[in-house]
């Protein structure tokens, strides 16, 4: 147990972005396109890791979150209010997004077992968000973190078991893998693949998470392998993800459209228990995500704004809460969850190059990090990400417009 406690920070970004977002957006990857799209879910993974290890590093060798550091870096800035208001706005309406998405997904989790009456979905949506309140403002959602994390390393290891069982085709798996392209109608699937997986908040969370669990630049190497494994892991559990339904799903004809048919691609190994399975890994894998996201945005306006106080603050607490509530009344809005939950993604995947860019400047800036500044081959990475992202994110409002 001793290990568990120690986990670190990578896992818990892991564990934010393996939310229902990532199950519901996978599935219908591979459900609609099959093997297609795992390229994107490659650099995805690709660019998580480089993004997050840049936002781990500044945690561990300035002791400052990524909200914290802008406020220092712009403090003398003309450009310090209108940015920050840019920032916070963008934040905001991004991680409410993204909540109801968590929520949307955590009520779809029950619905896949009680049923998907209206009636169920409302009243399972309203209590998941008092339930997530509650913990935010208690401070004891650390207490049931590990119950949690083990609840999604289930639906993990059923997605494992399940890919091996439906036999895929390799062939196109590797080149779906390593063959990028882009079939008719599958842009904003794209954007949803990379935004479920390079999910902006969680710079934020990371670099927060990081500089308070080493410090000193001596803890880098820890703070990378980390990062690395973690994250590494999660990119393969939605590769599998994507793959499981491409075999069962797209290999069949059959539509994801509902929680009881994304559960149908866990029949051929668990049968009449599909349903119950994907439930509770729904369940729990929106209730961590409906936890993180708020709280992500509580401490990044908290560190933004200088609010001080830390997570024990009203500040923090009323920010927090208040993403929770924008979330609720969006997830009900009678849109279907599913759909939520995509457009949750494509608006995360609209959010990150703003967010990564800002991101890029404090890591190059040597009177924050000195000599742990951005080296060439970093830039270039982060870069390449950025260009990715934001041409992505001009091609789906061009679509959108059109």
């Amino acid at each position: 147990m001793a290990r568990i406690r120690d986990i670190g920070p990578g896992a818990l970004v892991t564990a934010a972005f393996i939310g229902p977002g990532t199950v519901t957006a996978c599935t219908l990857a591979g459900a609609d396109f099959g093997y297609t799209l795992l390229w994107a879910l490659a650099f995805a993974t690709i660019a998580t890791i480089v993004l997050q290890e840049m936002a781990a590093r500044l945690g561990v060798v300035t002791g400052r979150g990524l909200g914290e550091t802008l406020a220092v870096l712009l403090e003398n800035s003309l450009w310090r209010w209108p940015l920050v208001l840019l920032i916070g706005v963008a934040l905001f309406a991004g991680n409410a997004a993204y909540e109801a998405g968590n929520l949307a997904g955590a009520a779809l989790g029950v619905a896949a077992v009680a049923g998907d009456a209206p009636a169920v979905f409302t009243a399972s949506v309203v209590t998941i968000s008092i339930f997530a309140a509650a913990l935010l403002l208690s401070g004891s959602y650390r207490a049931i973190e590990r119950v949690l994390l083990a609840l999604v390393a289930i639906m993990a290891l059923a997605f494992v078991a399940t890919f091996a069982i439906v036999r895929p085709d390799f062939g196109a798996l590797l080149g779906g893998l390593f063959t990028p392209a882009l079939p008719d109608g599958a842009l904003l699937t794209v954007i949803a693949l990379i935004g479920t997986t390079v999910v902006p908040y969680n710079l934020f969370l990371h670099s927060t998470a990081a500089s308070r669990k080493w410090s000193g630049a001596e803890n880098l190497s820890a703070a990378r392998a980390d990062t690395v494994i973690a994250i590494g892991l999660g990119g393969l559990i939605a590769i599998l993800i994507v793959s499981t339904a491409a075999a069962s799903l797209f290999a069949s004809g059959l539509e994801a459209t509902s929680a009881a048919d994304m559960a149908s691609q866990f029949q051929p190994l668990f049968g009449s228990y599909s349903a119950y399975l994907l439930g509770i890994g729904l369940f729990a894998a929106g209730l961590t995500s409906a936890i993180t996201a708020p709280l992500a945005t509580g401490y990044a306006m908290s560190e933004i704004l200088k609010l001080g106080g830390g997570d024990g603050s009203r500040a923090f607490r009323a920010i927090a809460v208040s993403v929770i509530v924008i979330g609720a009344a969006l997830s009900l809005t009678g849109i279907r969850p599913i759909e939520i939950i995509v457009a949750a993604q494509i608006a995360n995947g609209l959010l990150l190059p703003l967010i990564a860019a800002f991101l890029l400047y404090a890591l190059n800036q040597k009177q924050v990090l000195g000599r742990y500044v951005n080296g060439p081959l970093a830039n270039v990475l982060s870069v390449g990400v950025l260009l990715v992202a934001s041409g992505l994110g001009v091609r789906s409002i061009v679509f959108a417009l059109g």
